[in-house]
């Protein structure tokens, strides 16, 4: 309704009741014309009658909309469902062109604005976050571990005789895997073992780019959130030797963002040293489906020159959930999550405290982890479904030792992040969107699982085993 169309209306129905819900919509209106003015995450968040419209009003662009609209194209947008083109607010175009995934579609003026939106108000959240001079940012619709691939393959043009990534040991499949795709040699270096926690072995790491020469490491590939005790990597130190080597910095900051210490020690890399790319997850750190991921950096043309490295079109699925939920949230509701968050990880640090000294363990000391903590037990493999009966949401029982081979090369201590751990434990995550009753029932749901196991007298004295418990898959993708 434009103000012409609401002046007829006068004539049909009383002017002063048109004239209220003229300003009810221009309400709706002022929130859209704010967002597109300042491209920012707005303050507080929109109601879901406002998203609507604006989701609405921008389809209305895209010209598979266009009331008489005919098409001979290969690609017009058709969709054969209704119940589809409702799940996607009939933006069926997706993003980007043929040769850019941030270009700007002919066709799709409505789906153009909503990539460009997006990328930008995910930019200012990252910021929020603690990442103050970030430059650009866009988002890719690929979890985490093709977006790392995708990093790689845009460095080795401008290195075309780098072969080796450097990389301090993570046990997680995907980070690896998207270094083997991207046709890279991975150079795994060892943690070391600082009391309880699994850190950056600085010297290992130089020690490997003079072996190997500087020209010929395509870049170090560190990490930042992590399961414990693996901690994040020392991001400041490795930001410097890259600097003074001049090896590109690729961070896998997965599921990061919602911590502010990982988000700080980026700052603090960039800020010290160099940081080409950092990479995290939509759905860890924004509760929206898997599918989608951010690819960030501190060098506006190196972003651009990665978006323009994707092939083809791609899927404005991934962009379309995340715009949705900050601007449901808004600014303020997203920092009240992560300000949440940070307090339920020390309510759940100190039941699993008092978890392991009931039962005469304790609870790993890992203070560098701002997201996972671990708790020392003696369990099996066969206990992971003893577990299960609980509802307890666990990896498989991994023991200390076990050999994994992924792509050629052979982890042993796989899960644990070093050949050499020497204690067996149990994993939990703080992650965002966690609550108090989930933390209070899990423990209560665990505490009655060892009674149960102890009282069968199953629990091991003997084998070392892993039993992570925290959200992610049992073959660690």
């Amino acid at each position: 309704m434009n103000s012409e169309n609401f002046s007829l209306s006068e004539k049909i129905v009383s002017p002063s009741y048109i004239r209220q819900g003229s300003q009810a919509r221009r309400g709706h209106e002022q929130l859209i014309r704010h967002l597109l003015e300042q491209g920012k995450c707005p303050e507080e968040g929109w109601s879901e009658s406002t998203i609507e419209l604006f989701l609405n009003e921008l389809a209305v662009m895209d010209s598979n909309n266009f009331l008489g609209n005919c098409g001979v194209g290969e690609r017009e947008g058709r969709v054969a469902s209704s119940l589809v083109a409702r799940r996607h607010y009939r933006l069926i175009h997706g993003i980007g062109r043929s040769g850019d995934i941030a270009a700007i579609q002919p066709k799709a003026a409505g789906s153009s604005l909503l990539n460009k939106l997006t990328n930008s108000v995910v930019l200012d959240i990252l910021k929020l976050s603690g990442v103050r001079s970030v430059a650009s940012c866009f988002v890719v619709p690929m979890a985490t571990g093709m977006s790392l691939t995708l990093c790689f393959l845009t460095l080795r043009h401008r290195r075309p005789k780098a072969r080796y990534i450097i990389w301090p040991r993570i046990d997680q499949k995907s980070c690896f895997k998207a270094m083997i795709t991207a046709g890279f040699e991975p150079v795994v270096v060892e943690n070391v073992l600082e009391g309880d926690e699994l850190r950056t072995d600085l010297e290992a790491v130089e020690r490997k780019i003079e072996e190997l020469g500087a020209e010929n490491i395509l870049c170090v590939h560190s990490t930042t959130s992590c399961f414990a005790p693996r901690v994040p990597d020392r991001l400041e130190e490795l930001a410097a030797v890259c600097a003074k080597y001049n090896i590109p910095h690729i961070v896998n900051n997965a599921y990061g963002v919602q911590s502010s210490k990982c988000m700080h020690l980026i700052q603090q890399g960039a800020r010290v040293g160099r940081i080409d790319a950092f990479v995290q997850s939509l759905d860890k750190n924004f509760m929206v489906p898997v599918g989608g991921a951010i690819i960030a950096g501190f060098d506006e043309s190196f972003i651009q020159e990665i978006s323009k490295m994707y092939p083809g079109r791609a899927s404005a699925s991934p962009s379309l959930d995340v715009l949705i939920t900050l601007l449901t949230l808004g600014a303020s509701g997203y920092k009240k999550l992560l300000s949440e968050r940070k307090e339920i990880y020390s309510f759940l640090a100190q039941e699993l405290k008092n978890l392991a000294s009931a039962h005469g363990e304790r609870l790993l000391h890992t203070p560098h982890n701002p997201i996972s903590l671990g708790e020392l037990h003696l369990l099996n493999d066969h206990h992971s479904s003893t577990l299960s009966l609980f509802f307890i949401h666990v990896f498989r029982v991994i023991p200390l030792g076990k050999e994994q081979t992924i792509s050629g090369h052979t982890f042993r201590g796989f899960m644990s992040h070093s050949e050499t751990y020497p204690c067996p434990y149990l994993n939990a995550a703080s992650a965002v969107g966690i609550t108090r009753e989930d933390v209070t029932l899990c423990i209560k749901r665990l505490d009655k699982c060892l009674k149960t196991l102890k009282k069968e007298g199953s629990v091991a004295k003997s084998s070392s085993p892993v039993l992570p418990l925290c959200q992610e898959d049992t073959t660690g993708e």
